[in-house]
């Protein structure tokens, strides 16, 4: 399990939504570059990025700082956030980005999954997840699908999805806690595929829960508010998933 800090970019800015709230946003730094450097310095193995405007708009949009985060540091990206089509993966991996995440795609299109596992492997695609009320929130979390978070990603998984993200937008940015509960389910569920949890954590204990409940293909977790606002820090979480802290 590792430990994958988040950088949201909205106007070329980094930047962080309550809840997905585009209303509810503070921004934490106008050079996207100099805060990825910071968590590479700070022992960050990989850096989970959304193009919050591309959510939104159906396509990338931060180009530019994705592109200066992506030449400043040497651990890798995944990048989420309007990528919808060959063309804007494409795109995305162009700049450097290890993998992409594809949300609102797979969402709408599951079989779509097929065509970029086909072209790029399934190592540098992931699914993104983001569940409200057990369904899945599509385009940038402005609408909600009928469809169920956990039967989608049962179908992606037998599509020969190997990884996946899933975000419980109700503790998103809130600092209360992850939905822990689903995040157990859905690893139970899928044990050979990848999970990577995000979405409110709010401290070291919240890291030390997640370790304990020593799930093989919990893969890792992505933290954004707390980390900016200094309830922890990047090295405290590492020492937890490493083993070097006592539960």
């Amino acid at each position: 399990m590792i430990i994958l800090p988040a950088i949201d970019l909205r106007g070329g800015r980094c930047v962080r939504l309550l809840q997905g709230d585009y209303a509810k946003e503070t921004v934490y730094s106008d050079k996207p570059a100099d805060q990825a450097a910071q968590w590479e310095a700070q022992g960050g193995e990989f850096l989970h990025l959304v193009d919050l405007d591309g959510a939104k708009e159906g396509k990338l949009v931060n180009t530019e700082a994705i592109s200066s985060i992506c030449e400043r540091v040497k651990i890798p990206c995944e990048l989420g956030g309007g990528i919808r089509t060959i063309d804007d993966a494409k795109k995305a991996f162009d700049p450097g980005v290890s993998r992409i995440i594809l949300g609102t795609a797979a969402c709408e299109s599951p079989r779509i999954i097929e065509d970029f596992t086909n072209q790029f492997g399934t190592d540098r695609i992931v699914v993104g997840i983001d569940a409200k009320n057990r369904c899945v929130a599509v385009r940038g979390w402005l609408e909600t699908s009928e469809v169920s978070a956990f039967s989608l990603a049962k179908n992606l998984y037998l599509l020969g999805v190997s990884r996946i993200i899933f975000t419980d937008i109700a503790t998103d940015g809130m600092l209360k806690g992850p939905n822990f509960a689903a995040i157990q389910e859905l690893c139970e569920m899928l044990p050979d595929c990848g999970i990577i949890a995000s979405g409110g954590v709010s401290s070291v204990d919240d890291i030390k829960k997640f370790a304990a409940l020593n799930l093989p293909n919990l893969e890792g977790a992505i933290v954004g508010k707390a980390l900016y606002d200094g309830r922890m820090t990047l090295p405290e979480l590492n020492k937890v998933v490493k083993g070097e802290c006592n539960a």
